[in-house]
């Protein structure tokens, strides 16, 4: 299995991205309607651990709220469609807005804690955004009951009702999503969060403003959230309280875990095993909670890396030096 993996990891993007590619626009085609709506929502899973990635695996901050951002954006969304007719689609910058407004105000007061106390603020904001929708305390949202009679979007005149369609919908924001993270990755800031991640205190010695830098690791994260969100609405036309508990937010922190921090491919593993098996495997899903425990005491134990982990996070939780990872030839040979 190890030996799998690290030819798997050794192929080369490109052929990654083309082959995924192609693969994801034929997939749902041969599919009836209930397998393509499973398909739509590891997706959407894929782009709320892609969001949550950049908090966790990129910067290293500790987020267990991060379900708040995806009920913003749907709510966002859909209130800007009932109450004032304004079209889905046009709802989803709204969405990536607010959501990211609503990540900054969270994390600007709170920058100074780390570890756990972050993590416990965190949990704190979800919950408090939670029973702010369920007791309706802006007369807005429906309380307990949500919202619902959200309008479908529409595209070139087409009004998206079969799943396909919003299968389709939805992968093209995930395409643009994982390009958006290689870019990031590989960016300035990118390098910015790895190194407050590794050593805040000695990225700040070098100059890096750390405030600034996980700012928008949180903003740019939650932003992301609110734009799956608004795609959820769009889709359900229904949405719920339950967008924003705990649980919810537990499975996003456990696909980016499980699957590797740090790494986009690693996304795609947790979300398969956290999203699409269970929804497969009925009796599975009625355990999903206990599946969750079990997997993570496992994954800590055998692979605390995860599954697929980004080169960088593997040496650190390993141990191992970069030419104890490579092997060099022996002189002479």
């Amino acid at each position: 299995m190890k030996n799998l993996l690290m030819r798997l990891r050794n192929v080369h993007p490109l052929w990654w991205q083309i082959g995924l590619g192609v693969v994801a626009i034929l997939l749902p085609l041969p599919m009836n309607d209930y397998y393509r709506s499973v398909l739509w929502r590891t997706g959407l899973y894929v782009m709320l651990g892609l969001s949550l990635n950049i908090i966790v695996g990129y910067a290293g901050l500790f987020q267990l709220g991060h379900a708040a951002f995806y009920a913003l954006g749907a709510y966002t969304s859909a209130l800007l469609n009932i109450h004032f007719n304004v079209p889905m689609l046009l709802t989803l910058p709204i969405s990536v807005l607010v959501a990211a407004f609503f990540g900054y105000l969270l994390t600007r007061p709170i920058l100074h804690l780390r570890g756990d106390y972050l993590c416990i603020v965190t949990i704190a904001f979800g919950e408090v955004v939670r029973l702010a929708l369920v007791n309706n305390i802006f007369g807005i949202t429906g309380g307990a009951n949500g919202l619902s009679g959200i309008a479908r979007p529409v595209l070139f005149g087409l009004v998206l009702r079969e799943p396909i369609y919003h299968y389709y919908l939805m992968l093209f924001f995930l395409v643009i999503t994982i390009f958006a993270m290689q870019r990031l990755e590989h960016s300035r800031l990118g390098r910015a969060w790895m190194y407050v991640r590794e050593n805040e205190v000695a990225a700040e010695a070098m100059g890096i403003d750390t405030t600034r830098v996980k700012l928008l690791a949180f903003a740019l994260g939650s932003g992301w959230a609110g734009l799956a969100g608004a795609l959820y609405a769009g889709k359900i036309t229904v949405i719920s309280p339950d967008l924003s508990k705990f649980m919810e937010s537990v499975v996003l922190f456990c696909i980016v875990v499980l699957g590797g921090t740090g790494s986009i491919p690693g996304v795609f593993v947790g979300a398969l095993g956290m999203v699409m098996l269970p929804e497969l495997s009925r009796p599975l899903k009625a355990w999903r909670d206990a599946w969750l425990g079990v997997a993570m005491v496992t994954m800590m134990i055998l692979r605390p890396e995860g599954l697929w982990p980004s080169r960088r996070v593997r040496l650190e939780i390993r141990g191992e030096k970069e030419d104890e990872a490579v092997p060099v030839p022996a002189a002479g040979s």
